[in-house]
Parts: C-alpha cells; structure tokens; sequence
C-alpha cells in the first residue's frame, strides 16, 4: 500500500468555463491555467504520481508544451494512470471553493471520477468547503482542490 497527497489552486477570472472533476460547473468565473484548470483533477493527479514516485504534473504535462493548451484534465488522468498503472484502493478530496456551492454537483463528480479512474463511486470522496471569506480563495479569487489516494501496488 501507497499513499499519495495532491494539491492544486488556480486564480478564478471572467470568461472561462469552471470546471471540477471533469463536469462543467455553471459560474461567470473560471480557472485561469493551461489547460481547462481542473484543479481537482490535477491534485489527483499530482496524488497519483506522488504515490508512485513518478514525479508532479508539471513534469509529464508541462505548461511550457502547446500540447497542453486548453488540454481536458479528464484526458491527462487517464494518461495519469497509463504511467502510474495505479490500483487505487480509495481518493479523499475536497474542493475550497467560496462562492460557487458545489453539493449539487458533488454525486455527478464522484461518478464522473470513478468511470475515468474505473473504480466505484464508494471509493471516491469529494468535499466542498469555503475559506470563510479568508485569502485569496475566500475572497472568491481563487479556487484550491486537495487530494489523498491510497494505492495497492
């Protein structure tokens, strides 16, 4: 057994999609990245590939290569899982987010999550907090995603 931690924050701007855990999150303001700036599924990843040893997400997918511009973060998982070849035994995440309230669509996620990862939805934990109006994220300029993935490799 392996145990991985991922973390990942974008600032929110006008204009772009908001999108967490693969599902498009309706919200005038979106993750300002790269790629589509799914920070959930990037600190699962980042949790991945701690947990095997291989490195962050910068390293296989990095900012600085035009083939990640706008790339779907549901994509760069399951590459994710190609290069960990990861049994995920189970993930616990939670998502800080102030303004948008995600308990709506936090059962769409954890499906969405286990059909990529194929797993079952019971393996996948997805929490939704605020910073209480405290920072940059409290203050709704930004959104941080945190992730724990137990492995059995």
């Amino acid at each position: 057994m392996r145990i991985g931690f991922g973390y990942d924050n974008h600032r929110l701007i006008e204009g772009r999609p908001l999108i967490i855990g693969g599902i498009n999150i309706p919200s005038q303001f979106g993750e300002d990245a790269h790629s589509d700036g799914d920070v959930l599924i990037h600190a699962i990843i980042d949790a991945l590939l701690g947990a095997t040893a291989k490195g962050d997400i910068g390293m296989h997918f990095p900012p600085s290569d035009e083939r990640y511009r706008n790339a779907d973060s549901k994509e760069l998982l399951k590459e994710t899982l190609k290069i960990t070849n990861a049994n995920i035994v189970n993930i616990d995440s939670t998502v800080v987010l102030e303004k948008v309230k995600l308990k709506p669509y936090i059962e769409e996620i954890r499906k969405t999550l286990a059909l990529i990862l194929n797993t079952h939805i019971d393996m996948i934990s997805v929490k939704a907090k605020t910073h209480e109006g405290v920072d940059s994220t409290g203050k709704g300029e930004a959104i941080e995603a945190y992730a724990v993935v137990l492995i059995n490799n």
